[in-house]
């Protein structure tokens, strides 16, 4: 499993969703962003899990202590 992280300056990722494979985790994220600022901070999709975060991290091990089971598994554009 791949766990998908919102990040915001100054604080601790938070688990956003988590998806079976890297390759669905990066798709996933490449609709989710539309631009990136100058100050190197995304825009993401409204309806997307990533939104009001300005960036994102991934890791093929849980990075913090929150539950997978608490946010989406395997989200696409239509769940939303």
């Amino acid at each position: 499993m791949d766990y998908l992280y919102g990040t915001v300056q100054g604080s601790a990722p938070r688990l956003a969703a988590t998806f079976d494979s890297e390759a669905q985790l990066l798709a996933y994220v490449t609709w989710a962003r539309l631009k990136t600022d100058s100050n190197g901070k995304d825009k993401f999709e409204q309806c997307s899990v990533l939104v009001g975060y300005s960036g994102w991290k991934h890791s093929p091990t849980p990075l913090t202590d929150e539950d997978p089971q608490s946010v989406f598994h395997d989200p696409t554009p239509n769940m939303m």
